[in-house]
């Protein structure tokens, strides 16, 4: 039961992972995506810049840990989530503050999309305002 737990923490997990480095791409124009996905990059920049730990890596260990997981060096994976899995797969001795340092990067393209957006929405609104007169009628022929 444990191991299907920690096994359905790490889906959670990855799936996290991805909303926040993609989860621009599908949010225009979605409110509470937006806002959802705005906060998970807040907590992504707090978790890799910060000395915390994320809760969810705790909450797999705990379940790896209760289901009696032996892995390296006899339980659970020490350090975060990213460093573990993508050390073990893909990049073979990543130094922990080079991943940190990509991870806040990729927060950073996603905020900077946000802020583009932003602007353009409110250089649009105040072209709709201007082209109204003082009745609230529109002044450009429409």
């Amino acid at each position: 039961m444990f191991t299907a737990l920690a096994d359905a923490v790490l889906a959670v997990h990855l799936t996290w992972i991805v909303l926040v480095m993609i989860g621009a791409l599908f949010t225009r124009g979605r409110r509470v995506l937006t806002a959802i996905h705005l906060l998970s990059l807040v907590w992504g920049i707090i978790v890799e810049a910060g000395p915390w730990p994320c809760p969810l890596t705790l909450l797999e260990n705990f379940f790896e840990t209760k289901a009696g997981a032996v892995l390296y060096q006899g339980g659970p994976y020490q350090g975060g989530f990213l460093l573990h899995y993508l050390d073990a797969v893909v990049y073979p001795d990543i130094p922990a503050s080079l991943l940190a340092t990509l991870g806040i990067g990729v927060c950073a393209i996603n905020l900077a999309i946000y802020a583009r957006r932003f602007a353009r929405n409110r250089s649009r609104s105040r072209l709709n305002v201007t082209r109204m007169d003082s009745a609230g009628r529109d002044r450009s022929g429409r």
